[in-house]
């Protein structure tokens, strides 16, 4: 009995234990290896290997466009393929109907036909 006295108290601690180390751990290595991103950043900038970029309001605005372009041409991509798919489900169903359609023997049919 002793065991089961302690085990919600000692279960809580562990967990609060274990968040706060987690957390202390999990902000440590994320400031770590922001700083070396930093580092490395300055110094392909300082090296002239990457430069950073400016991109003025007019490109951002034809990229916009040519998004906007390409969205509506994916669209339109979209919207005749749905459309091929529709006539070739209908056309489906209407050779299925022809065939379901036709006269067949129904369970009433069967049963009075002499053994």
């Amino acid at each position: 009995m002793s065991q089961r006295d302690g085990f919600a108290s000692g279960f809580l601690a562990g967990a609060l234990f274990g968040g706060v180390v987690g957390g202390v751990l999990g902000a440590l290595i994320t400031s770590r290896l922001d700083a070396e991103l930093n580092t490395e950043e300055e110094a392909k900038l300082s090296n002239g290997v990457v430069e950073p970029k400016k991109t003025s309001a007019k490109r951002r605005m034809r990229a916009s466009e040519t998004g906007d372009v390409e969205m509506e041409t994916a669209r339109r991509s979209l919207e005749d393929k749905i459309a091929q798919l529709n006539a070739t489900i209908d056309e489906v169903r209407q050779q299925l109907g022809n065939v379901n359609g036709s006269p067949s023997q129904t369970a009433s049919d069967r049963s009075s036909i002499p053994e």
